[in-house]
């Protein structure tokens, strides 16, 4: 008998079908029903005749014919809406839909598996994860591992030791022993008493980042949670059921508890869980439409999902992916920038830069050269200021080694993934358990807030270097690279925006980990303030990649007004891509959704892939293999390229 899990006003209903041939007006009629039974005033309805409603899947919001039937229009168990006429949506209603789930549209559960253990998954493989493209599954080695941490929990409570967490009470009430009859409901308590996070929920793929690292962790074998358990979370993560987790609650000192309670909630059948195949519901109806039966927490379980930093740490490892990308971009659209401003690459010199044993410096004047040679790659802008009278170049064009190779040289490189972080750690080689603090975010807090500070410095100087394509004096362009000034103005207010996201990252910019509060009754009495720095090192990043976006843009423009004379080959191809998705600016248009084709051919690293193969080329052809690598040498093998470019044959 086919059943539907149905949404009206906020309840949700299971309503079973005695036959497919019954109408989608009939289940409708049916969830009313069952809904006016459930409330004392019938929900303000005399009867279900006079209910006028139209219904529609969760999943797509597609809008359903109620002539038609239920076996012809759904599938068995899936998710619709009763909406009904005259009803005002209420701003606080949990959509069906998350925000950013039309990339899910696009969804197809995969067929791949990534083996963790705890200590091997990368950055990179945990954004593959959050992006849907594997299951996961553990690794002999880890399952041995767990069960063996597990029998050190069942000798404790089996011979009735006072434990931290998993015969006593937790915070303030470490001191209170809990009867052997209490110890699961203990643990149910403590998931949800400390589910009070507020704010949106996080998206799909940050929630899916966040339960695969929390299962990367427990795959150690130091937390004490079961194999059968920890194979139930493996398996809701295969499915793609996602609890709903607010963004903000946590203070990353006893690890993000807030946070993960809301993961560890869902996985417990409460609160609301989201896949593609329902949208939204209650946790157990999503659990059982994808024939999963919610987790039933033993001793010290509800500890060992809880206790650890993996919200500050997952989104972290999105941070660091997405600044080095933007970061390896941001040379090619300054490089870009340069040529349409004619500059020199003199700057660039490789014997300027083997002076200081900086990597990062190194590089970033390598790309440079890679792209702007004028022997290797033949640029008609560059030949025709050959012998201008210019001496030198603003800071921001001149100085971009030394100012974005800070970033390179200071990479960030999360240890975190495969560290254990429970307050009550499980040895069981030695049969104990110990108190510490691993679970403590300070680590991954200073270095989200660094990351934050090297990467915003690549949309300060793109902005100056925006004013300088705008404006007329600087670049001999036209003005805001528009004609008919006056009558269209172009980049101006491009500009602004660019202005207007370089200032609010100066202020995201200061250090969150600088602060702490004292919390739990001060026996938490110092924290990271991390899950903050995280979600603002994000806000940044996604500053700097729109602020680029703009430049990429101007740059291109001023393309248009050098033409017919031509850029070098790599240019010409990143000119090409852009114009793919953006056509010039012959007049005044609307602008937003240009910087957002210009914003998403950055975030998918579009820009890198055509330009990053020319690179590659001129680093086979003028860094010699049998040169000895070592970390003292890397500056000096990075500027072995020799040639000088002829541009501004005047400079002193």
């Amino acid at each position: 008998m086919p059943r539907y899990t149905v949404h009206v006003r906020g309840e949700w209903l299971a309503v079973p079908c005695l036959s497919s041939t019954n109408t989608i007006e009939w289940l409708g009629k049916e969830a009313v029903r069952r809904y006016m039974k459930n409330k004392p005033d019938n929900g303000g309805f005399a009867s279900v005749e006079e209910v006028k409603f139209y219904i529609r899947r969760c999943k797509g919001l597609g809008l359903l014919d109620l002539d038609d039937t239920v076996g012809d229009a759904l599938e068995d168990n899936e998710f619709v809406e009763v909406v009904i006429e005259g009803d005002i949506m209420s701003p606080d209603f949990i959509p069906s839909q998350p925000e950013g789930v039309h990339l899910y549209s696009k969804y197809r559960e995969p067929e791949q598996y990534i083996s963790l253990d705890g200590n091997s998954l990368t950055t990179e493989d945990l954004v593959n994860l959050g992006k849907g493209l594997y299951k996961i599954k553990l690794t002999p080695e880890a399952e041995t591992k767990v069960k063996k941490s597990r029998e050190v929990i069942e000798r404790i409570v089996k011979e009735q030791t006072v434990v931290y967490g998993i015969t006593t009470g937790f915070g303030k009430f470490a001191r209170t022993v809990i009867p052997n009859s209490n110890l699961r409901e203990l643990q149910v308590n403590l998931v949800r008493s400390h589910s009070a996070g507020v704010g949106k929920p996080l998206t799909p793929e940050r929630t899916r980042m966040l339960l695969a690292l929390r299962i990367n962790v427990l795959a150690k074998g130091y937390s004490g949670i079961s194999l059968e358990t920890l194979e139930q979370v493996i398996e809701v993560f295969n499915a793609s059921c996602l609890p709903y987790i607010p963004e903000k609650g946590t203070v990353g000192a006893s690890g993000d508890l807030a946070p993960l309670s809301h993961l560890a909630l869902g996985l417990i059948g409460e609160g609301k869980m989201w896949s593609p195949k329902s949208g939204w519901a209650d946790a157990k109806y999503v659990l059982e439409a994808h024939g999963l039966k919610p987790i039933t927490l033993k001793p010290k379980e509800g500890l060992a999902l809880i206790n650890g930093t993996q919200m500050i740490t997952s989104l972290g490892c999105e941070a660091v992916e997405r600044a080095g990308a933007i970061a390896r971009q941001a040379d090619i659209i300054a490089a870009l920038t340069l040529e349409v401003l004619k500059g020199t690459t003199r700057a660039f010199d490789t014997d300027i830069h083997a002076v200081r044993p900086h990597r990062g410096q190194a590089e970033v004047a390598f790309r440079f050269r890679s792209l702007l040679d004028s022997d290797h790659h033949p640029s008609e802008i560059a030949e025709s200021h050959r012998f201008c009278d210019r001496v030198q170049d603003a800071y921001t064009m001149r100085c971009c080694p030394q100012l974005t190779g800070i970033y390179h040289s200071c990479k960030l490189y999360f240890t975190h993934l495969g560290l254990n972080f429970s307050i009550k750690m499980v040895f069981a080689e030695r049969e104990e358990t110990i108190s510490g603090g691993n679970f403590h975010g300070e680590y991954p807090a200073k270095a989200l807030d660094y990351l934050a500070i090297g990467v915003h410095e690549l949309a300060a100087i793109s902005e100056r270097r925006i004013e300088r394509l705008c404006n007329p004096s600087l670049s001999e362009l036209p003005a805001f690279l528009v004609t008919e000034g006056g009558l269209n103005s172009g980049f101006m207010i491009a500009h602004c925006t660019a202005a207007a996201l370089v200032s609010e990252n100066k202020a995201l910019c200061h250090p969150s980990s600088v602060d702490s509060l004292s919390t739990s009754a001060a026996t938490e009495d110092h924290v990271s303030m991390g899950g903050w720095a995280a979600r603002k090192a994000l806000r940044v990043i996604e500053h700097v990649e729109q602020v680029l976006a703009i430049e990429l843009l101007a740059a291109c423009q001023g393309i248009e007004f050098l033409r017919p004379l031509r850029t070098t080959t790599p240019l010409e191809k990143v000119y090409d891509l852009v114009r793919s998705v953006v056509r010039p600016w012959m007049k005044d248009r609307f602008m937003a959704p240009d910087i957002e084709a210009a914003h998403r051919l950055l975030v998918e690293q579009k820009v890198w892939e055509v330009a990053n193969p020319y690179i590659e080329k001129y680093r086979r052809e003028h860094i010699p293999e049998s040169r000895p690598i070592s970390p003292t040498a890397f500056s000096l093998r990075m500027s072995a390229d020799d040639s000088h470019d002829h541009r501004h044959q005047n400079e002193l």
